[in-house]
């Protein structure tokens, strides 16, 4: 999760890459198509059907047999074609287009394509070549000349409005009379999941993951192979006859050549990959009555990109974040598989013991989740085996890292692992500063209970930083690694659906890690500006994925803002007093809005329905 003083300079330092910061995006239509969807089950599903454009040109529809291509000039985002519209250098229009069928049921549909643009125009003020995105009679985005980058950036919008009609996906790019634009599409997708009539039982299953995982890597550190299992229990009283897999670092691959490879199931049988490649479903050999237990393995390959991404390699040092498949979430919505998002989060899993064992070159520090143990492996390698219990994810790291070590005043081991470059008293300060942010943080919400914490240090990180359970990477920053470290109780301890309710934990954690540096949040309300009347601190991120440049303002700013509101209106002993209890009742477990609403409420005689109103905080 990006700490807000990073996100803003990894946007600007980033501007011709990170597109998010640049596009002009019309804004999404506030209209509901003419017909309501039915209340049917939805069945989770993919329905751009050749939406890399590999298996030639079928079904779409393309002004010109020169549309969908491969020829030299431009490259694909994946595989070896793309739809090419424009980039002629005088009046032309191109079209491309596919109709397409939303399940009836589904509550969740989110169109994303990847786009690169690039441009001969020499203007940085007049849109003259324009491509534009839309769903039935729909515009969803306009971009232009304006919007020229190197490389690919994805778009996403929310389309569930359209579930249970079949409607048409168009792009159609003009250019004017001079001066070329070339508008390059690839990997188009719809994906669709929940449920639009929740099922009866609430539950949240399957419950009591546990994973074990053997693997062992190349000598890089950038390849690793292996198996994992998980066994896990239905709490629920509706049967359970399936589970879901969560692949989510297929998001950095193509589904043609995806990252991390499932294979050779056991105890049930595997569909196809959804949402991106990001979903694998497992019909259970046997369904599970309530209070039964089973157990899956597979085969795993992970291969991890080049980048200094939280999933990624740069030179010698490897990030390994989300790699792991981790079991999805069923609940009062249904399951829960919504689409990667690289703005924030979408990660929803429940408390979970890992153990892993990691086999690597001696070369290679290892910092992981967990308590970790080396032992010696065969010739030249190590063998690193990390336990942890009551986590939601398992991340690690790999490369000839410099390592120094410590202990906070109340008794938590901290690792320091810094890449090439970070000097020596920049690690020395992080240490300190990672003492003082665990102490801190657990002296207002409770003991830190993971053991040991592994914080990789890296300048050379676009998204500022980002946490595991035990496990963090930033960049030298006292406040960004004071805020990843706070992600340890607000996410990692109390956990949240992070895609549908990011502010649960970024903004409690951005309010956290005022408090550990004595700051007040004095007046930060008072410089609220909305939008629009749709802005709104619990906003998700489909919301926050076509409103990207806001994103870290509101969920970040004002989030922490109204906590700091909240906290003037119950006093400062009641607040201390709220949230250590909150914390402690949802140890291990997972908040809502409604359930901290009702918490909040319950702290204090003052109706607290206007602050929620004001403050935009629905649920």
């Amino acid at each position: 999760m990006r700490p807000t003083p990073h996100k803003a300079l990894a946007t600007a330092a980033l501007a011709v890459v990170a597109l998010a910061a640049a596009l002009l995006p019309g804004a999404p239509a506030s209209a509901a198509p003419p017909t309501a969807p039915s209340a049917d089950a939805c069945t989770p599903a993919q329905v751009v059907t050749n939406g890399g454009f590999e298996s030639g040109t079928s079904p779409w529809t393309q002004s010109s047999t020169s549309v969908i291509t491969s020829r030299a000039g431009q490259t694909a985002h994946g595989g070896t074609s793309f739809a090419w519209l424009d980039g002629v250098g005088s009046t032309h229009t191109d079209t491309l287009s596919q109709s397409v069928t939303i399940p009836s049921g589904c509550s969740s549909a989110t169109l994303t394509f990847w786009l690169h643009i690039d441009t001969t125009e020499t203007t940085t003020s007049t849109a003259y070549d324009k491509l534009t995105a839309k769903i039935g009679s729909t515009t969803l985005a306009t971009y232009s000349n304006l919007n020229k980058n190197t490389g690919y950036a994805q778009k996403s919008f929310d389309v569930s409005a359209f579930a249970g009609q079949t409607v048409t996906v168009a792009f159609t790019g003009t250019e004017d009379s001079s001066l070329k634009t070339s508008f390059v599409l690839d990997d188009v997708a719809l994906d669709t999941s929940g449920a639009t009539t929740p099922p009866a039982d609430s539950t949240r299953t399957p419950a009591a993951p546990a994973y074990t995982v053997s693997l062992s890597s190349n000598t890089s550190g950038t390849v690793w192979s292996g198996h994992e299992s998980a066994t896990f229990t239905n709490a629920s009283s509706t049967a359970l006859s399936e589970v879901y897999l969560r692949l989510w670092d297929n998001y950095h691959g193509t589904c043609s050549a995806t990252p991390i490879a499932v294979s050779n199931v056991t105890g049930g049988t595997a569909g196809a990959l959804s949402v991106g490649c990001t979903a694998l479903k497992i019909s259970l050999s046997t369904p599970l009555t309530q209070g039964q237990a089973a157990t899956i393995g597979f085969d795993l390959g992970i291969t991890v990109p080049s980048g200094a991404d939280r999933f990624g390699y740069d030179g010698a040092f490897v990030n390994i974040g989300n790699a792991l498949p981790v079991l999805a979430v069923k609940d009062a919505a249904g399951w829960h598989l919504d689409p990667y998002t690289n703005n924030g989060e979408s990660f929803y899993s429940l408390a979970a013991d890992f153990k892993v064992t990691l086999d690597h070159p001696t070369s290679l520090l290892v910092p992981a989740t967990g308590t970790s143990v080396d032992t010696a492996g065969s010739s030249g390698r190590t063998v690193t085996t990390a336990t942890a219990s009551k986590v939601r994810d398992f991340a690690w790291a790999a490369g000839p890292f410099s390592k120094i070590s410590g202990t906070s005043p109340a008794g938590t081991a901290i690792n320091i692992y810094s890449v090439s470059g970070i000097s020596s008293s920049d690690s020395q300060s992080m240490l300190s500063t990672a003492k003082s942010a665990v102490d801190a943080h657990a002296a207002r919400f409770g003991a830190y209970p993971y053991g040991e914490l592994d914080a990789v240090i890296d300048n050379n990180y676009w998204f500022g930083g980002m946490e595991y359970p035990g496990f963090v990477l930033d960049l030298v920053s006292t406040t960004a690694l004071t805020h990843e470290i706070g992600h340890q109780w607000f996410y990692g301890i109390v956990g949240d659906d992070e895609y549908n309710s990011p502010w649960l934990d970024e903004a409690f954690t951005d309010y956290a890690t005022d408090l550990a540096q004595n700051k007040t949040g004095t007046n930060c309300w008072n410089s609220v500006s909305w939008a629009s009347t749709a802005e709104k601190i619990t906003n998700s991120m489909a919301y926050w994925d076509a409103h990207s440049s806001r994103y870290s303002t509101v969920v970040y700013g004002y989030g922490k803002c109204a906590l700091h509101d909240l906290r003037r209106v119950l006093g400062d002993t009641v607040m201390t007093k709220l949230l250590k209890d909150y914390a402690t009742s949802h140890w291990y477990g997972v908040s809502t809005t409604s359930e901290f609403k009702a918490a909040a409420q319950a702290a204090t005689t003052t109706d607290l329905t206007s602050f929620w109103t004001q403050h935009r905080i629905d649920g």
